[in-house]
């Protein structure tokens, strides 16, 4: 059959439906109410031009190369139950906004398309990219820098977008459109976060530093137990276990037991106290401001007095902080996952691992040869308690790690011995070995 006999070409050819495709511009305030009639909160425009996107424009047209502009919208959430000691309840709210952001994205892309106009709807959460995980990210898209370029709140010292009426009690979620708006917006002039530190009191692993340092290891090891290179530890730590008793001493009852919950009905975050304690937005503050006394008893304090299981990895500034801080809560020794297996991941990623307390009073240039399968240059400088990772040789090395690039990632797997690999001419040292093993101490996992 010619194609213009076919059915369904004769009935569009005589019923003129064939869709519009050109681009086209919309009215930015009939936009506007058709999310909130959706069931948005709140909502901003973006161009895919703007320079606030230039981190992850390239990533954005991977995803869908019609992209010309970005639909930004937040969810409220309800903030007692995220302010719950029984985050059994805090979690339900955070996957039941979830769905409806899910629900509220499909339908805004369906009414885009019935115009004629390509849009796709990403996910809030997971599932992800997870193919080239951890070597690279496995998001398709940076929700945050979006709804802080399109005026929905600024970043907290706790990493969290705050939004200037809802707080940090939101969820984010983004529409990718194939059609221009009569108007953007930009980004509020000023930050709703308080930098009262609350989150800074309340983070059980430390993860939130008054000076603003952000350890992203502390945060993902705890919270992130049950997500992602959490699970495959428990995994590798079932498969590694000689008996049932073994297993039985690594892994508590209730261990187990909340894997399996995560597993049925979504993943549970296990704090997330950081967006439980935050007084910000304007919705949020009055009972900080009328008693901040008051405040801190009935909100922060009952977290900080929870009686738990603190995840964190051996030789951390997480085990440090628990000690220190919160001595009632049980420690419980793991390893988060966080293992490249590329060494362009090893040397992107080592920002998230860097621990800057166990780099106190190390002052060093190392320079990294690859050799083998993968091969690179690298310099990494640790000085006062900060990481630099520089492409190449850059400077006067103290220590020049030489290393096969597979023997590397075995031995970051804990699968190759260090001094077997020396022997071996596998690693290569010209320096102090003493400077390795500060190294070493600067990322553990």
């Amino acid at each position: 059959m010619q194609l213009e006999m076919h059915p369904t070409v004769q009935k569009v050819r005589t019923h003129g439906l064939i869709q519009i495709t050109e681009r086209r511009t919309l009215d930015a305030q009939w936009l506007r109410q058709l999310c909130l009639d959706l069931g948005v909160d709140d909502v901003g425009f973006v161009s895919i031009d703007r320079p606030e996107l230039d981190e992850q424009r390239a990533d954005l047209l991977h995803a869908f190369p019609h992209t010309r502009t970005l639909i930004s919208f937040v969810c409220r959430m309800n903030r007692e139950p995220v302010r719950a000691v029984t985050r059994s309840v805090a979690n339900y709210e955070f996957h039941h906004v979830g769905d409806h952001m899910t629900e509220v994205s499909h339908t805004l892309v369906r009414r885009l398309e019935d115009m004629g106009i390509r849009a796709v709807n990403e996910p809030t959460g997971f599932p992800m990219e997870l193919g080239n995980f951890p070597n690279e990210k496995p998001w398709i898209i940076s929700h945050k820098p979006i709804a802080v370029a399109a005026g929905l709140g600024q970043m907290g010292i706790h990493r969290n977008v705050i939004h200037p009426k809802f707080g940090n009690f939101i969820l984010l979620g983004t529409v990718l459109m194939d059609a221009d708006v009569t108007e953007q917006q930009q980004p509020i002039e000023y930050n709703p976060c308080l930098e009262c530190k609350l989150c800074v009191a309340a983070c059980p692993v430390g993860a939130i530093a008054a000076d603003g340092h952000f350890n992203f290891s502390a945060c993902y090891t705890h919270n992130y137990r049950e997500f992602l290179t959490g699970f495959n530890d428990w995994v590798e730590t079932v498969v590694d276990s000689k008996s049932v008793s073994e297993y039985r001493e690594r892994v508590e009852l209730n261990e187990g037991v909340s894997v399996w919950q995560s597993l049925s009905f979504g993943p549970n975050y296990k704090a997330a106290y950081c967006m439980a304690v935050c007084p910000a937005g304007e919705d949020v503050i009055s009972p900080f401001l009328d008693n901040r006394k008051q405040f801190l008893q009935e909100i922060v304090k009952p977290l900080q007095a929870k009686e738990e299981s603190i995840f964190v990895v051996a030789g951390s500034d997480a085990e440090e902080h628990v000690q220190k801080r919160f001595s009632h809560k049980r420690l419980r020794y793991i390893h988060n996952g966080l293992r490249p297996t590329t060494v362009k991941g090893f040397l992107r990623n080592m920002q998230h691992f860097f621990q800057r307390g166990q780099a106190k009073g190390l002052d060093a240039v190392y320079h990294f040869t690859f050799t083998g399968a993968e091969q690179a240059e690298a310099t990494v400088i640790i000085r006062n308690q900060t990481l630099t990772v520089q492409d190449g040789h850059q400077g006067t090395a103290n220590l020049h790690i030489t290393a096969d690039s597979r023997t590397w990632m075995r031995f970051l797997a804990k699968e190759a011995n260090l001094i077997w690999a020396l022997l071996r001419g596998k690693i290569r040292l010209k320096g102090s070995p003493k400077l390795m093993l500060a190294f070493g101490k600067c990322f553990p996992s």
